[in-house]
């Protein structure tokens, strides 16, 4: 366990904003977390657990300690017919993870390559992408509850997943930390290209899982910027799920108006919302929305978190001027 005071986060997020918190702390294992649940100062101190920190933005310095999982062991498990079970640590990156899963033979994984993150936050935030998300593959997540020490596993049903939600992310569970997930990967290829464009690019051919993760890096290389390069955290605002009278209602205004059914209604794309209210590659001084895709807010000059918040307020106000709906942030706000 590694344990540093006034402790720079620049390099921990991926927005590169120049916070610092009094206290990192990286953990190698449960045994770690179990000795801090005994400790009488770490218990009188406010701590946050972040993974890469690729979907948080820091508003200002952090009065606590950052915890960051540095576990990286996996397990092959049991074989279920044509199914394999794997266990990985949480402090994995997750696009590594994806890779050596292919490497294995394991698939059902691919269209989720290249998200930024660990293992453990693709369960904590149910990742998803090109028409998957990881709560399909998830099997069980553990965690050790840092108030009293105690392990506990959840199952896929506990994990209550929804779109960009899960159990963790609810404020009763802020003292449990991740420390491992299990997967339930396919071991014949399983092929997920019900998104538009990889239907596209595969139309009339059978490809490989490998060629499916290739094609999905390169669609999101072409739209997304880099955040050594540009700093960002990805999709900053989740896509909006609306009533569908008030869809049908919009759609007669923009019949061309991208729409996607959904649980309690109808999900809309906030891309489109963001872009069709003027604010495609608008830059306030150092922040501004990308112009290959305006769901991503960078940091182009250095601003601070409170600069890029009050940014994506002005896209929230904006948006909702326009279509009376508001968005809400992907993006996890840290202070």
């Amino acid at each position: 366990m590694n344990i540093q005071s006034h402790y720079s986060l620049k390099e921990h997020n991926s927005f590169g904003v120049d916070a610092n918190t009094d206290w990192w702390i990286a953990f190698d294992s449960e045994e770690d977390l179990l000795s801090l649940s005994k400790d009488e100062f770490f218990a009188s101190l406010s701590f946050v657990v972040i993974g890469e920190g690729t979907n948080l933005l820091f508003i200002d310095d952090y009065h606590g300690a950052v915890l960051s999982s540095q576990i990286s062991s996996i397990e092959e498990g049991e074989r279920e017919g044509a199914f394999q079970y794997v266990r990985a640590g949480s402090g994995i990156v997750w696009d590594d993870f994806v890779a050596d899963m292919l490497q294995r033979g394991f698939y059902g994984i691919e269209n989720l390559s290249a998200i930024p993150g660990t293992v453990g936050a693709s369960a904590v935030q149910n990742i998803g992408a090109y028409g998957a998300e990881v709560s399909q593959i998830i099997s069980a997540v553990e965690t050790v509850d840092l108030h009293n020490g105690e392990k506990h596993t959840f199952t896929h049903e506990e994990c209550a997943f929804a779109y960009r939600k899960s159990l963790f992310k609810q404020p009763e569970m802020a003292s449990h930390v991740v420390t491992h997930v299990t997967y339930r990967l396919s071991r014949e290829p399983q092929l997920n290209l019900s998104y538009a464009a990889l239907k596209q690019t595969f139309e009339g051919k059978n490809p490989t899982p490998l060629e499916v993760r290739q094609a999905v890096r390169s669609i999101r290389s072409a739209k997304l910027p880099d955040h050594h390069e540009y700093p960002n955290a990805g999709s900053f605002f989740m896509n909006p799920v609306v009533e569908a009278a008030l869809a049908e209602t919009m759609l007669k205004a923009y019949p061309e108006m991208p729409h996607y059914p959904a649980k309690d209604g109808v999900k809309l794309s906030a891309a489109w919302l963001i872009d069709q209210s003027g604010l495609k590659g608008i830059r306030h001084g150092a922040v501004g929305t990308w112009p290959k895709q305006p769901l991503v807010i960078v940091n182009y000059e250095q601003a601070s978190g409170r600069e890029i918040a009050d940014f994506a307020q002005f896209v929230v106000d904006t948006v909702k001027k326009k279509f009376a709906i508001t968005l809400h942030p992907e993006v996890r706000y840290i202070q």
